[in-house]
């Protein structure tokens, strides 16, 4: 059972990227919850059925006109109370993979990491921010990573990883000032789940400090309770997963 009651009851939770470790672990503890009425849970893979109160559906962050379709589907019929946007790549295969130092800068797959990473969840904020309700509180949760704050950087590398996570936070926080204009209840916030054993921290996970690798249930919950912490203060912020600021 998640912890949601700061919001209203009857929840339409949106979950993008639902087929990743965090996406999935969000997905089911959302079904656990006796507050939320539907969720419309998206991933690039997906052939679109039902389980529950689980609609699942196919979405390319990378192709506008998907993400226009995938809003227009979870609000056909009701506002949104939350969207958790659970996507994000660091590495692929031997095709994408950090650079250790800029020397390593391909600027094509600078690009790529960028476009997923930064562009793809503010065009996801452009098509589902209209789409929540307007009468109660509701939260648009991006989840971030600390190696994009630039004050946290001393170690270099990754180049295009931080500077998408880098990225994504200026937007959030740039949609957060904006939503404030139109929907004063509306959270827009950033969220760092830690490092969690998903396929994503699977190459790095030997330099993890022992107690510091997060099971994906784990971390979903802490970032459950994160959020149903946020107050109207908290919009265009960059939390962790025990609520800590992370500055930008």
């Amino acid at each position: 059972m998640t912890n949601l009651s700061t919001f209203s009851s009857k929840l339409n939770v949106v979950v993008i990227g639902a087929n990743g470790g965090l996406g999935k672990a969000f997905v089911k503890a959302f079904e656990a919850d006796e507050r939320v009425h539907s969720i419309y849970a998206f991933s690039r893979n997906t052939k679109r059925s039902t389980r529950k109160k689980t609609n699942f559906s196919s979405i390319d962050i990378e192709d506008e006109e998907s993400i226009k379709q995938a809003a227009n589907l979870s609000s056909s019929d009701k506002k949104i109370d939350l969207v958790i946007v659970a996507t994000g790549i660091l590495h692929r295969e031997a095709i994408i993979k950090p650079e250790k130092s800029i020397a390593q800068i391909d600027p094509n797959i600078m690009s790529k990491v960028i476009n997923i990473n930064a562009i793809g969840p503010i065009l996801l904020a452009k098509h589902f921010l209209p789409k929540l309700r307007r009468d109660n509180k509701t939260v648009f949760a991006a989840l971030s990573a600390r190696v994009g704050s630039i004050n946290d950087n001393r170690l270099g590398g990754w180049a295009s990883y931080r500077a998408s996570k880098a990225a994504l936070n200026m937007l959030i926080k740039t949609a957060a000032i904006e939503q404030k204009n139109v929907s004063p209840q509306s959270i827009i916030i950033s969220l760092h789940p830690g490092t969690v054993d998903t396929h994503l921290s699977e190459p790095f996970q030997r330099n993890v400090a022992k107690g510091s690798l997060f099971q994906a249930n784990d971390a979903v919950h802490k970032l459950i309770t994160v959020i149903n912490a946020l107050s109207i203060n908290d919009t265009g912020g960059f939390l962790a997963w025990d609520g800590s600021s992370i500055e930008y």
